[in-house]
């Protein structure tokens, strides 16, 4: 069955993509470089209550080594870091945003269990990778969080469609992604979320990720490594984490080793990139 719209045109009909929110923009817009620039963040996030909540949540989990009960965004900032807070409180009001108006088949707890998984995951590999290489963490969660919100994307531009996508994944469990979106939607949601984020002026290098993160091989994939190969061996290492999403979980030395990391490492870095995972279900109900 072809689709029900022209994905390939109305992706290119800017107002037919979601709008980028309002506090998302003035978030990107700040400089963390003054302390004008760290006061407005933290006064934008304090008058969203449902953000503050979510940030503050964070903080309070095993994840971040909190030694005493955070209850304010300026603790959690302290803790967490104001680059890392900045990227999260953009994702958080990215996704919060789409998910208002989405009904339908696609299940955007599990949709945010994967990316929250996924940026964990990231972090946990990152920290292993030489520190001349190594992305920078506000990057690496925006990245992680944005990575598939092709999916929000399409259930946006054609619900019906995102439907059909989802039921062919769930009666064929075992297709890769990439085999069923040819077939069903004959856009990829990589490409949906790369668009969406081309319309919103993100740097190019987020919008190589969105668009490449499961072809981390092909030459355009350079503009965004070595995120790309990050979200890569993340979602290798969490095939069935959150939203049913099939991909090649074979994972060879020299995915290690494009990072930098010694592939002996490899046990050791993904019993603890699951165990991140774990306590990712946790907070992620506070999503």
């Amino acid at each position: 069955m072809k689709p029900s719209i022209d994905l390939k045109k109305a992706i290119q009909n800017l107002d037919s993509l979601p709008a980028m929110p309002v506090i998302a923009q003035k978030i990107l817009t700040l400089s963390l470089d003054t302390d004008e620039g760290e006061l407005q963040l933290l006064k934008l996030i304090e008058k969203d209550p449902q953000m503050s909540a979510r940030i503050i949540g964070l903080s309070n989990t095993p994840l971040f080594g909190a030694s005493k009960q955070v209850t304010s965004v300026q603790d959690a900032s302290m803790l967490l870091g104001l680059t890392r807070v900045k990227s999260v409180a953009v994702g958080i009001a990215v996704m919060s945003s789409i998910s208002k108006q989405s009904t339908g088949l696609l299940d955007i707890q599990h949709l945010w269990l994967h990316s929250l998984g996924v940026a964990l995951g990231m972090r946990v590999i990152s920290r292993a990778m030489p520190s001349r290489t190594r992305p920078l963490e506000d990057e690496i969660f925006l990245a992680g969080l944005l990575h598939d919100i092709g999916y929000m994307v399409l259930n946006h531009l054609d619900m019906q469609l995102s439907d059909r996508l989802h039921q062919k994944l769930a009666a064929e469990p075992d297709r890769p992604v990439s085999e069923v979106e040819a077939e069903v939607i004959e856009v990829s949601h990589a490409t949906l979320g790369a668009e969406l984020a081309r319309h919103w002026d993100l740097p190019d290098r987020i919008i190589a990720v969105l668009r490449y993160h499961h072809t981390p091989d092909v030459e355009e994939a350079a503009a965004g490594q070595p995120l790309i190969a990050l979200i890569n061996l993340a979602e290798k290492l969490l095939p069935s984490f959150g939203i049913a999403e099939v991909v090649d979980t074979n994972i060879s030395d020299e995915d290690w080793l494009a990072l930098g990391i010694e592939p002996e490492r490899a046990d050791e870095l993904s019993a603890a990139v699951h165990e991140q995972a774990e306590q990712a279900k946790q907070l992620a109900s506070n999503f």
